[in-house]
């Protein structure tokens, strides 16, 4: 008797309107996945974040798993958690405009946008003009009865009239295809040449002068966001920047989340192809814009943490979360950017930085060598504050690093009202001396949660105010003050009231112990560095805050709530995206490859896992802004102030 054949269920997704068939007893976040639905899924489908809230039409339609994390209005109203519900029949699923990487293209653009402008500086001049992949227009002198020098031969002496280049090698297509070429175009044709290790690579060879029209594409590879410049290669100038969300987001917020899914479902292929589908979106979208061929742009050169870089290349990623915790690769060699099904020139290379260890990777060696710590006579901290919060020390002389899980709660995880940088998120907040609530948001939509600078800004004047105290517990009564109220997860403080069609904003006691706990992730790193290195704020010459959330964030909220040292505010420098700077930086000249290699390699880390002093720093840090006061004067005197 034939096997009856698993039904199928269409799933429809409003408001796009798209759909999808799926077996019976799929999980509803899986649906919206093949649907291609982003639904915001910070903790990877585990079901504690609360994120992938979505409306089905009928409770009947969907099987759900109770939780505590939908009040009793929300289940009244067919509210489910996408990653604990499974599909039992044709269902149409709303999905609410907080999962605005799908509902509003526009929004996501312009947070994209706003963090691709972050491109730091390259610090032109510092090191000699020499790329990567070069273009040489050269004139051959052609064979003749008394010069029988082979064609091959024949080039490499033009190309070393040209550059001091002892190792060469030339691909065998570029090899068969030399004679005609040379011959049809009268000796006269432009070589490409790349640098690969010691060795330096004949590319391709064209006919006539084609030396003007050498391209090359930057990309940082964020966890969240993915960034990309297009650079002329002839004369160092940005010709265009795009960006765009990493659309593995759907498999998780950050890299762990995503290494386990892989492991769970065999889909590490489809997290390479998730990323490579990005930059080569990034890479057609800059060439059609600027009228570029795809085969002018030579060079990709691409910045990231290492399991970005572990997911663009499908290399073996599953212990970077196990221990001992090793990566595949620290030191990339170039590859045939088709190799990694990157579009450019046929022939064209991928270079990958350098990264430390697993969780200090390429995007921080490439800050390091952008902010020229590593030239610096004094101390200097550099801190790169994302999904990870990354923290290097040192000076010329010599470099420690340490990473941190910080950023999820300032990025939105575990907070009822987190979201990321995007339309309508909080971004600067404040309160006054009689109490009253004042902020800003992204693009002065209406409020619909609060980014990572706003988390911040919040947590610092909670503190400061008095609503909070120095461990974090509200101090104020509900009966004098009905901004405090006893919410589904404890008490929880009214930020901003429900207006229109516009949810209430609130910091629940829970978000506050979760964002507590990041910044003294934070800071315990910075401490440990210290404390190892016996340096002391006070001779800490220049504190450089790099990456988006760094960016944008109140110098003086993040030093009051005991992010940061307690150093001069002048001493606080903003370098951008230095993940893309350090990576431009290493297109133009062979010798910032070279130093960023040395970097990489001279860096000493710090596995703060294994550090025996770690979490007791850590404890000390679990306050606010620290249980030892004296290591912020200013934050007693702003308090005493009340400002």
């Amino acid at each position: 008797m034939e096997k009856s054949k698993k039904k199928n269920c269409t799933v429809r997704f409003e408001p796009s309107g798209l759909k999808t068939e799926v077996p019976i007893g799929t999980i509803l976040l899986e649906a919206a996945h093949k649907a291609g639905i982003y639904l915001s899924s910070i903790c990877g489908g585990d079901g504690y974040c609360g994120k992938c809230k979505v409306i089905v039409e009928h409770s009947s339609q969907v099987q759900s798993k109770p939780t505590a994390l939908l009040t009793p209005d929300e289940v009244r109203e067919n509210v489910v958690l996408a990653c604990q519900s499974k599909v039992l029949s044709d269902v149409t699923v709303t999905v609410p405009k907080s999962h605005t990487l799908e509902t509003t293209q526009i929004l996501m653009d312009a947070s994209a946008h706003r963090f691709s402008q972050l491109a730091g500086d390259i610090r032109a001049g510092v090191f000699e003009f020499d790329p990567l992949v070069k273009k040489i227009y050269l004139e051959i002198t052609p064979p003749s009865v008394q010069d029988h020098i082979a064609d091959h031969e024949r080039l490499y002496l033009a190309i070393r009239e040209k550059i001091d280049t002892p190792i060469m090698q030339t691909g065998f297509r570029v090899l068969q295809k030399l004679p005609g070429l040379l011959m049809k175009s009268g000796y006269k044709a432009t070589v490409t040449i790349g640098r690969r290790g010691q060795t330096t690579e004949v590319i391709e060879v064209e006919a006539g002068d084609r030396s003007k029209r050498n391209f090359a594409v930057a990309v940082d590879l964020g966890t969240t966001t993915v960034v990309a410049h297009l650079l002329d290669l002839t004369n160092a100038t940005t010709v265009d920047t795009e960006a765009t969300y990493n659309s593995q987001i759907n498999f998780g917020e950050d890299y762990i989340r995503r290494i386990i899914y892989a492991e769970e479902n065999d889909a590490f292929d489809e997290m390479q192809n998730r990323i490579v589908h990005d930059v080569n979106n990034l890479i057609v979208t800059l060439a059609e814009r600027k009228r570029i061929d795809l085969q002018e742009i030579t060079t990709v050169i691409c910045a990231g943490n290492t399991a970005m870089v572990h997911f663009l290349l499908n290399l073996d990623s599953t212990r970077i979360r196990r221990e001992p915790y090793v990566a595949t690769a620290g030191f990339v060699p170039p590859i045939r950017a088709a190799e990694a099904g990157i579009q450019i020139n046929k022939r064209g290379l991928l270079y990958c930085l350098p990264s430390v260890a697993v969780y200090v990777g390429s995007d921080i060696v490439a800050g390091v060598l952008s902010s020229r710590l590593f030239t610096q006579k004094g101390v200097c901290l550099f801190v790169d504050i994302g999904t990870n919060g990354e923290v290097v020390l040192g000076n010329r002389d010599w470099l420690v690093c340490a990473s941190s899980s910080a950023g999820p709660a300032f990025e939105g995880s575990g907070v009822r009202h987190g979201m990321r940088a995007g339309a309508g998120a909080i971004e600067q907040l404040n309160i006054l001396e009689d109490g009253s609530i004042e902020f800003k948001t992204i693009g002065g939509d209406a409020p619909v949660g609060i980014c990572g600078s706003g988390l911040l800004d919040t947590l610092a004047e909670l503190f400061v105010s008095g609503t909070i105290d120095r461990t974090g517990r509200f101090t104020i009564d509900p009966a004098t003050d009905n901004r405090l109220s006893e919410g589904d997860d404890g008490l929880q403080f009214q930020l901003v009231p429900a207006v229109e069609d516009n949810h209430e904003i609130v910091m629940t006691q829970a978000d506050i112990n979760n964002l507590v706990r990041s910044k003294a992730g934070v800071f315990a790193a910075i401490k440990v560095l210290m404390e190892s290195t016996q340096t002391k704020a006070e001779n800490l010459e220049a504190v450089y805050l790099a990456g988006g959330f760094g960016n944008f964030l109140n110098v003086r909220q993040a030093v009051t709530i005991g992010m940061l040292p307690d150093v001069p505010i002048e001493k606080i420098h903003f370098v951008g995206n230095t993940s893309i700077a350090g990576a431009k930086a290493v297109l133009l000249s062979q010798k910032a490859l070279e130093t960023a290699e040395e970097i990489a390699g001279s860096m000493t880390y710090f596995d703060l896992m294994s550090h025996p002093g770690y979490m007791e720093e850590f404890i000390r840090a679990s306050f606010l802004p620290h249980t030892d006061l004296s290591l912020f004067p200013s934050v007693i005197q702003r308090q005493k102030n009340h400002v």
